[in-house]
């Protein structure tokens, strides 16, 4: 089956609600938002804006009230929000998001309509996972719940935590047994209004570079007692619950986070559009429009690769423990080098807390988090490390087609099954093993350059089959060689260009004729290929200008830069 539209009408809704974030006359435009971030605040009209329109039942299933269905779909919809204001879409939609999908994973029934009745009361709910002594080594938590008689006994402090005092309830990641192994810790959900006034203490706040309107606190507990009945699902079930919940995560914050590239690229072009050097704009300099065609490549090259992703969670449940955690680590890395190539070409404009550009330098703070909020880029490689052997023997050396609706935007999809999710990929990846059939599928009369790229990264996956079926256990851990580390960076790199090769063919006879075009693909084939630390390897000119004037063209007409190429509400603030 096939929808008539690939973008979520909720996402159309909410981009006329925001509407343009460039007027002035706007409320919930940038220069509000500018102002709420000097302050160090929660942008309030925001929220009462996402208040109006319900953003909290975009988190919710069908089952119990929401519009949750698909995660593309809800990445869409963020990215309404992210591309205005990161801050506004953490502080108030992201971290309820990463709270309650650990409900769905593995709450019973009534816990689920609890939590449910909550969010769609526009209330806000905070996860507390980390403690400053462990880190992202969530297993290794202090934090107890430990059980005594009916009740659950409260102690510990969590520590950086999003919302943790605006929040009207928490799911804490605690320690509720006292014997070593996975069984110990359990999921904890804490409605604040059932406590004693003395049941927590909050720790100040933590300031932080990016991310301002974000209230980042602690919180510590002290014999706090609580029904045994509020822990979520079974009880030591609480690690195996989180490793489901990060594939759905990891998959789907970055995603979101694409947006902010997207203002970043349309903040650059309208300055260098409007600047004059050398008796012309500096948009018409070589240079500069080599570094905006190769932004707008990585865009396009991250939003194919996180929509492969974030279907995969739907048509590959038992793959996406890899999949996720390659999202979140090659997604993270080329965003923040693309904003990074954007301030080189906004130069001063760049750190600039007042004008007209002012929003670039909130959005380049704002975005550093997606390279450790929640996971770290080297968690991601610790839990991709220890599978490549198995995805080596079991998938890479057997080449099969994928199933097209992982690609093609239009396709339906069954139903999220958090149950389905597994924490081990036990050698399964689909999308990998689709590369080597994609150069038979190249239509007749391919660019050869296309066909030289698509081949270069078959013989890179078959040299990588090899180096990775021969990797010795020992030396797969955390304490693994640098060398090995590397493997993943290649690995993820030969997966983000099957997702983009793949996308390209599956959308041949799609509604946007860009996605057909091979010059968006051959550049992003020529970024990938560049060893990590090296200058992205430029695409020739005539590409290059191909995607300037697909550039030029979504601004003037206010669609999207992304993948999508959706109607954006951009144009009155126009210059």
């Amino acid at each position: 089956m096939t929808r008539t539209d690939a973008v979520p009408a909720g996402a159309h809704d909410l981009e006329r609600r925001l509407g343009d974030p460039y007027a002035p006359a706007n409320p919930l435009g940038f220069d509000a938002i500018l102002a709420a971030d000097e302050r160090g605040e929660a942008f309030a009209e925001g929220e009462a804006a996402l208040d109006a329109y319900g953003l909290n039942a975009e988190f919710v299933p069908h089952a119990y009230g929401g519009r949750f269905a698909r995660v593309d779909d809800l990445v869409e919809i963020m990215r309404s929000v992210y591309r205005r204001d990161p801050a506004l879409g953490l502080g108030y939609g992201t971290s309820s998001f990463i709270s309650s999908v650990n409900v769905w994973a593995a709450a019973d029934e009534e816990q689920c309509r609890t939590v449910a009745a909550h969010l769609l009361a526009n209330r806000k709910v905070a996860c507390a996972y980390h403690e400053l002594a462990h880190g992202n080594d969530v297993a290794r938590s202090d934090f107890a719940a430990l059980p005594d008689g009916k009740d659950l006994v409260l102690n510990g402090r969590k520590e950086v935590v999003a919302n943790i005092q605006r929040a009207d309830a928490l799911v804490l990641f605690a320690r509720t047994g006292t014997g070593p192994g996975s069984r110990s810790h359990s999921q904890v959900y804490v409605d604040k209004a059932t406590l004693p006034p003395d049941a927590l203490r909050y720790l100040p706040r933590f300031p932080s570079l990016g991310m301002r309107g974000v209230q980042l606190g602690g919180v510590e507990f002290t014999d706090c007692r609580l029904p045994a009945a509020n822990i979520l699902g079974r009880p030591g079930q609480g690690l195996e619950t989180a490793l489901k919940s990060f594939q759905v995560t990891r998959t789907a914050v970055p995603a979101m986070m694409t947006a902010v590239l997207d203002t970043g690229l349309r903040t650059t072009l309208r300055h260098v559009r409007t600047r004059h050097l050398y008796g012309r704009t500096a948009a018409d300099l070589p240079w500069i429009r080599s570094a905006l065609a190769g932004a707008f490549a990585d865009l396009l090259m991250c939003e194919a690769f996180a929509s492969a992703g974030a279907r995969a969670l739907h048509l590959l449940p038992q793959q996406t423990s890899v999949y996720a955690s390659a999202v979140k680590f090659g997604i993270s890395q080329r965003l923040l080098d693309a904003m990074h190539q954007l301030s080189v070409v906004l130069g001063a404009h760049s750190y600039l807390r007042q004008g007209p550009n002012a929003i670039f330098q909130k959005l380049h703070r704002d975005l550093k988090p997606v390279g450790f909020g929640h996971a770290a880029r080297a968690v991601c490689q610790v839990s991709v490390l220890p599978q490549l052997p198995l995805l080596a023997k079991r998938s890479w050396a057997a080449p099969a087609a994928a199933d097209p609706a992982l690609f093609r935007r239009e396709a339906d999809l069954p139903a999220l099954r958090m149950d389905r999710l597994a924490v081990s990929g036990r050698g399964g990846d689909a999308l990998v093993a689709s590369l080597p059939t994609a150069l038979d599928a190249l239509p007749d009369g391919t660019d050869r350059r296309l066909h030289d790229l698509v081949a270069h990264f078959t013989t890179e996956l078959a040299d990588l089959t090899d180096v990775c079926a021969a990797l010795s256990p020992a030396g797969l851990s955390f304490m693994a060689d640098p060398a090995a580390y590397d493997l993943v960076v290649r690995y993820v790199t030969v997966l983000t260009a099957a997702a983009c090769v793949q996308t390209w063919l599956h959308n041949a006879d799609g509604p946007d004729a860009f996605l057909t075009d091979p010059a968006w693909l051959i550049a992003a084939l020529h970024r990938l290929r560049a060893k990590p630390g090296a200058v992205a390897d430029e695409a020739p000119e005539d590409v290059q200008e191909r995607l300037m004037a697909e550039l030029l063209d979504r601004h003037d007409h206010d669609r999207s830069f992304g993948i999508a190429n959706r109607t954006y509400t951009t144009g009155k603030g126009r210059p």
